[in-house]
């Protein structure tokens, strides 16, 4: 899931997935470098994390998981490439 906030004439989105599913840390939105941003942990069971991308934009992108589980996300746009993609 997405959430989008827009701040200060720039769009703030946070990518959100259920606790556990997939299981083990995940990374997203990070140039393709694992660990770089990881999903935490919030009130609510849900693991989340928050970006500021260039305002916009369009941008491609992947959840990476735990043994090299490559994922998109459930409502972005789907892309021929096999990405996910997010405008803002």
């Amino acid at each position: 899931m997405l959430e989008r906030d827009g701040r200060d004439g720039r769009t703030e989105v946070t990518f959100v997935l259920p606790a556990g599913t997939p299981p083990g840390p995940v990374g997203d939105f990070n140039e393709w470098k694992p660990g770089t941003r990881e999903l935490t942990p919030r009130p609510d069971g849900t693991r989340a994390v928050m970006i500021a991308p260039a305002a916009a934009a369009s941008h491609s992108f992947r959840y990476l998981a735990a043994g090299d589980y490559w994922f998109n996300g459930d409502i972005a746009e789907g892309r021929p490439d096999g990405n996910s993609h997010l405008t803002t």
